[in-house]
């Protein structure tokens, strides 16, 4: 290896804060950084054994970006002094987030090549803070599955072994952090799609309070579950991402109106004393992998020791809420996907023979543009809102909902925090799940009552499981608008872990010890 590529192989590895502080101090510039990136991407994300994390790489973008953070830096003065803290550390976005300049495909074919006009927000404070954004991740089918294998563009793979799953829908952002293809991405969570990924890719990811962070500019699949939130290395990174990203949007109709509390400080308080922190009687035990429970239960150990009290608490409702996501969700997402109808904009597929009516276009569009997963659903969603099923269904589903809201008020009564375990296995093989969907589900089962309700919640590496030596997730779950706690608790739990361990989880995937690893096993 050379002195220069080993250069970039350290620059890649460094956590967001860390590179940010090169930055700011001088010892690094954005172009290089950016730089080293684009070249890791270039070396593991393509082929036909690559990660796959990216649809579109927008190294020219990204690049002008940086190199403009650079100038303004050089040249000193106020504005210097004005840039962001962030600024000039590369980011990925996942492809359900608009972008000027860049393909937004969700990834599907029936918005194959599709420019948007405008930038989400999230995407319009990315820009503000002057972080270059590297490129656009792959994705379930807008964000129907829990294994990115329902792409329309391929499937991701889990860098820390490239024949299993990196999670779903947002696996490509957490591979593309997991590979150091990036040290921060977007990724939006709707059932669990940017904590189950975390968990099985050894990542953070956080979903925020519903409304905390704009939803103006995500392409939509579930409007009152879908949250953008942050993929990333360590809870700090999450923090302070998440301090970007978050706030009011006058133009998201679900927006808090209340600014964000100081994230990155909660993340860096360092005790949890005299917290209460309650385990979740119904999300672990029987169903759960055995490595899965085992450092599940060290982690309890940890914050044990470390002063929290711990104490069981009980959702009982937490057992229906699998099924009234599953009703809610397809419900919304065929409202919300009958904009695609090959009329407006994306693909647009003619009938072979006549008569060629605006019916039969739109039926021929969505039967060529929409995959197999996406039509499961939107037939599921279209049932259950129809005449004589709507109570039977959508309006049991939405009872549950209010069920598992209760359930949440009752144990934040007992406890400051909440933890489960995030998934109750480690990443499973590509394709062994694709014909079985509700085995696919099954994978979700701790996620979703964060969404029905509307809560925050935290994944991060709780260590390896003993059977397969693959990532296991701490899922920490906090009330609607305490964000705050999740990163003082997450950052805590991470430090002990990580003093277990000797150093970052990441660190010891042997798979992504070197840019050469990943076409090393290869020949396995």
């Amino acid at each position: 290896m050379t002195e220069q590529s080993t250069a970039a192989e350290g620059l890649i590895r460094l956590s967001a804060a860390d590179l940010a502080e090169k930055l700011r101090a001088g010892e690094v510039t954005a172009v290089e950084a950016t730089q080293a990136y684009l070249d890791r991407i270039a070396t593991v994300d393509g082929g036909e054994r690559g990660v796959n994390a990216f649809l579109h790489v927008n190294a020219e973008e990204a690049l002008a970006v940086a190199a403009e953070v650079d100038a303004i830096r050089a040249a000193g003065g106020a504005e210097a002094e004005a840039l962001h803290y962030l600024a000039g550390v590369p980011i990925a976005v996942k492809d359900l987030i608009v972008t000027i300049g860049q393909p937004t495909t969700a990834g599907s074919k029936i918005l194959e090549g599709w420019h948007s006009p405008y930038d989400a927000t999230v995407v319009e404070r990315l820009r503000a803070a002057k972080m270059p954004i590297l490129g656009k991740t792959n994705l379930d089918e807008f964000a129907m599955g829990s294994s990115t294998e329902h792409s329309a563009y391929g499937p991701t793979r889990n860098p820390w072994d490239l024949d299993r799953i990196p999670g779903g829908s947002g696996g490509g952002s957490a591979a593309a952090v997991a590979a150091f293809e990036a040290p921060l991405a977007l990724g939006t969570d709707t059932g669990g799609s940017i904590r189950q990924p975390g968990a099985v890719t050894g990542t953070v990811g956080v979903k925020p309070t519903y409304g905390s962070v704009s939803r103006y500019g995500a392409i939509a699949m579930a409007s009152s579950l879908d949250q953008i939130g942050p993929v990333t290395r360590t809870v700090l990174d999450s923090a302070l991402l998440h301090q970007v990203i978050g706030g009011h949007d006058p133009r998201d109709s679900t927006s808090l109106p209340e600014p964000l509390a100081d994230l990155v400080a909660a993340a860096k308080t360092g005790n949890v004393e005299g917290l209460r922190i309650g385990i979740i009687k119904e999300l672990h035990g029987e169903g759960y992998q055995a490595g899965v429970e085992s450092r599940f239960n060290e982690s309890l150990e940890l914050l044990k020791e470390a002063g929290a009290e711990i104490v069981e608490v009980s959702c009982p409702n937490f057992q229906y809420a699998l099924g009234a996501y599953y009703l809610i969700m397809p419900s919304e997402a065929s409202s919300n996907l009958a904009k695609f109808d090959g009329v407006r904009f994306g693909l647009r597929v003619l009938p072979t023979d006549p008569p060629l009516t605006i019916e039969r276009v739109m039926a021929a569009t969505r039967a060529a543009g929409f995959g197999d997963e996406v039509k499961r659903r939107i037939i599921l969603g279209t049932y259950a809102l129809s005449a004589g099923y709507y109570d039977a269904y959508y309006g049991s589903a939405q009872k549950v909902r209010t069920l598992v809201q209760r359930d949440f008020d009752a144990a934040f009564e007992l406890a400051d925090v909440l933890i489960s375990p995030t998934a109750p296995t480690t990443a499973f093989k590509l394709g062994e799940k694709l014909d079985d969907p509700l085995a696919m589900y099954l994978n979700d089962v701790a996620t979703i009552p964060a969404n029905l309700a509307g809560v925050p919640g935290l994944s991060l590496p709780g260590g390896l499981a003993d059977e397969d030596g693959l990532p296991v997730g701490i899922q920490l779950l906090a009330p609607a608008r305490e964000d705050a706690r999740l990163y003082r608790v997450g950052a805590v739990l991470e430090s002990l872990l990580e003093a277990k361990w000797g150093g970052p989880l990441l660190a010891q995937a042997p798979e992504l010890a070197t840019s050469g690893t990943l076409e090393t096993q290869e020949a396995k």
